[in-house]
């Protein structure tokens, strides 16, 4: 099959099979680029809600720009990779003060937060420009449909795929073959085509989408039988476990929270008293007796555990997190980072999902 036939045959599964998705009925900038910065890391499903609330909240990129982070933090909260909702906020205050959406794909890729992929996503969607998109989905289908096992996270295999995406996509029909070409690795080509049997050897998946796939005949992978092992991806770096002791310090009405510092997970958003350390090994009175420096040991109060070992796993990293509930008639000293809130006001503020989930067990 011709690289022609190749971009036809996706073109007319899209005509057939493309998904129904809100920001496809409209080429309004804004509305696009809102959504691939939402599902850069999210799934449609998961995604679409935010997407909507979004453009509820903020129908225009100038209402956006106007709120504050928190506001933007909160409605993000849930979403998780909360730097895109901080880089979604401040390229809305750049597109602002640029006077509108830019036009370009050299102005688009130079807004905050912004890559090569939603460069040219925006790019060819909202402005028909022909820049093609290679995300995942992309890859997956360029490396099985032509055999390429270059890892497509390695210097080469960007380089290449990049090349050979650009190539094929008809610039006539930028937009809608961007959007093919991703549909059909996300509902067609998908990773599922391979499957690992009794013995956990990956096998190719005869009888799933490979069987009614409209490019099969021109397939390298899969006349090779290696549809399971492409795309190739080098090893990943160590997943790094962290212990997080959260304690919920209430005296009288009120509880102590801070906003996350910058250069870590979850920056900008808000959590109760944290305690780091080496072991998910449950902190006892010791370990909060400096906060009570000014008491006498007897009067030192003890964190009671509510929940232990939480789970929550990040790109590069497992969460595991408990939480105490420290109920105390003295206020504790506490580093100039926290503040001191009334209980029923913290629904105001912008916290990580793991917290949320540990404070409701309180």
């Amino acid at each position: 099959m011709s690289h022609h036939s190749f971009s036809t045959t996706l073109l007319h599964w899209f005509a057939q099979n493309g998904r129904s998705l809100p920001w496809r009925e409209s080429k309004d900038p804004y509305a696009i680029w809102l959504s691939e910065v939402i599902l850069q890391q999210t799934r449609i499903a998961q995604g679409m809600p935010y997407w909507q609330r979004f453009m509820q909240s903020y129908p225009t990129v100038e209402r956006l720009a106007a709120a504050s982070e928190d506001e933007v933090l909160k409605l993000w909260q849930g979403l998780g990779y909360y730097s895109r909702a901080k880089n979604l906020h401040q390229a809305a205050q750049q597109i602002v003060a640029m006077g509108g959406f830019p036009h370009t794909y050299a102005q688009i890729i130079q807004l905050k937060g912004v890559g090569e992929y939603t460069a040219a996503a925006i790019a060819s969607i909202a402005f028909d420009l022909p820049h093609a998109v290679v995300d995942g989905n992309v890859y997956r289908v360029l490396s099985r449909y032509f055999g390429i096992s270059t890892p497509i996270n390695s210097t080469e295999g960007k380089k290449e795929f990049a090349t050979l995406a650009q190539m094929l996509l008809p610039s006539q029909e930028a937009s809608l073959y961007n959007q093919a070409i991703m549909d059909f690795g996300a509902i067609q080509c998908t990773p599922s085509n391979a499957t690992k049997d009794k013995k956990n050897t990956i096998r190719q998946d005869d009888n799933g989408c490979c069987q009614t796939c409209p490019l099969q005949v021109g397939c390298v992978a899969y006349r090779e039988g290696r549809v399971a092992e492409l795309p190739i991806k080098l090893k990943k770096i160590k997943i790094k476990t962290r212990h997080l002791h959260y304690l919920y310090i209430k005296h009288q009405d009120e509880i102590a929270i801070r906003k996350r510092p910058a250069g870590d997970i979850w920056e900008g958003l808000w959590e109760p008293y944290l305690i780091e350390t080496a072991s998910s090994q449950p902190l006892s009175q010791t370990d909060i007796a400096p906060l009570f420096a000014h008491l006498s040991t007897q009067d030192v109060p003890s964190p009671t555990l509510i929940r232990a070992e939480v789970k929550h796993v990040l790109t590069h990293r497992i969460l595991l997190a408990n939480i105490y509930m420290l109920e105390t008639s003295h206020r504790p000293t506490l580093p100039s980072e926290y503040i001191w809130i009334k209980e029923t006001d913290l629904e105001q503020y912008a916290i990580p999902r793991l917290v949320e989930i540990l404070i409701l067990s309180l």
